[in-house]
């Protein structure tokens, strides 16, 4: 593997050496988040490498781009719903503040999540929660990749 995959994600998930990648999808890949605070946590990473924003696209690939972070969104909710009992939705966000890259955060949240945030932006999670080593992604996940990325293969053989 040439360099960090951190610091080029979709270079190297091009490439098959972005370790996060779940699967291949039509506008991108689907790829576990790096922090696990709110287990199943991912993005998808669009697959052109100089596209920022969403409007950058062509239309019908922009379609493909939202079509394809809703299945992500869908098969987060059935393995988080199916591993953890006080699963209560899924959230949705493209934001591209930080990283330029369009990419799309998909957020499960959970009915054990401290009062003052479940109902709360992931954002406003303290610092510690980010950085944590508890946190970060790593083998003690891979029930929850492979449950995700089985969810991501069964909704793509129904399509």
């Amino acid at each position: 593997m040439t360099g960090d995959w951190r610091t080029d994600r979709i270079g190297t998930a091009l490439r098959g050496e972005n370790p996060t990648v779940l699967r291949r999808l039509t506008s991108g890949f689907a790829a576990i988040g790096d922090v696990q605070f709110l287990p199943g946590y991912s993005v998808l990473l669009v697959d052109e490498p100089d596209v920022q924003r969403l409007s950058d696209l062509p239309k019908a690939k922009r379609l493909s781009f939202l079509s394809d972070m809703d299945q992500l969104g869908e098969a987060i909710e059935r393995a988080c719903r199916r591993l953890d009992p006080a699963f209560r939705r899924v959230n949705l966000e493209i934001l591209g503040n930080t990283d330029t890259f369009l990419h799309a955060h998909v957020w499960p949240r959970y009915e054990w999540e401290r009062a003052d945030l479940v109902g709360a932006p992931v954002w406003l999670y303290p610092h510690e929660r980010w950085s944590d080593e508890q946190f970060r992604l790593g083998p003690q996940h891979d029930v929850l990749r492979n449950a995700i990325g089985s969810e991501l293969d069964q909704l793509r053989s129904v399509a």
